[in-house]
């Protein structure tokens, strides 16, 4: 009873990790969900620079340890952005642990989202597209009533896939001195001589985050699977 009464005096700043967690990992899908679609693009342009900058982008990133680009992006970055200062005499460019996460996370997944949408947009049938231009429809009108729907409903099983690594990486915030869940929980375990308790309590947290975000991605999987048939044979 008392280790419960000791980590409920814990909670509510661990719930204020929580949430900076889930702003982490909102802010880093939104921009590697834009990263990705960008770099789709390029893979399947026509333009070999344009394909070969994507292509690098893609094979190099996922090819990196994540924790590296953690070091690379934050210590690394720091030190160059202090030297370019002092040599300009500038002042002191200061990385925000915050951002310094959200970007790095980003910058990993847009490569993971790359291949994703890549893919998705390879199985899309240009006869749709076609279809839509001969009824008229204008370039935003196809985007947004055809590739687009389209696109997702090819993705989204990479992309929930993607979200839900995307959530467990945001762990790595902690070693640049952010406060989200995973720092604050090892923290108070340390302190408390109880690392077992409240590290389970973070890891209760992680997957309360699964468990909804599997809920949110079932009901958007049948939104987008809607007037599709399923074919079932009969054995």
């Amino acid at each position: 009873m008392d280790k419960i009464n000791i980590i409920m005096q814990y909670m509510p700043r661990i719930l204020s990790g929580a949430w900076l967690t889930l702003a982490v990992a909102l802010l880093s899908f939104a921009l590697s969900f834009a990263l990705g679609l960008l770099g789709a693009n390029m893979r399947l342009s026509k333009n070999k620079l344009i394909n070969g900058i994507a292509t690098a982008y893609s094979t190099i990133v996922r090819g990196v340890p994540d924790l590296v680009w953690m070091f690379l992006i934050y210590y690394g970055l720091q030190y160059w952005l202090n030297d370019f200062a002092e040599a300009y005499n500038y002042e002191t460019i200061e990385i925000s642990p915050f951002m310094a996460g959200v970007f790095t996370i980003a910058f990993i997944f847009g490569a993971y989202f790359t291949e994703t949408f890549r893919g998705a947009m390879l199985a899309i049938p240009s006869g749709q597209m076609e279809a839509g231009y001969a009824y008229g429809m204008s370039a935003w009108q196809v985007l947004k009533r055809i590739t687009f729907p389209l696109l997702m409903r090819f993705a989204l099983p990479g992309v929930k896939n993607n979200w839900l690594v995307l959530t467990k990486t945001t762990a790595l915030v902690s070693i640049v001195g952010l406060d989200d869940v995973t720092r604050l929980a090892q923290l108070a375990g340390s302190k408390e001589q109880m690392s077992f308790m409240f590290n389970l309590v973070s890891a209760l947290l992680f997957l309360l985050l699964t468990t909804v975000s599997l809920v949110v991605f079932r009901k958007l999987e049948r939104q987008y699977a809607r007037g599709v048939r399923e074919v079932r044979y009969e054995s």
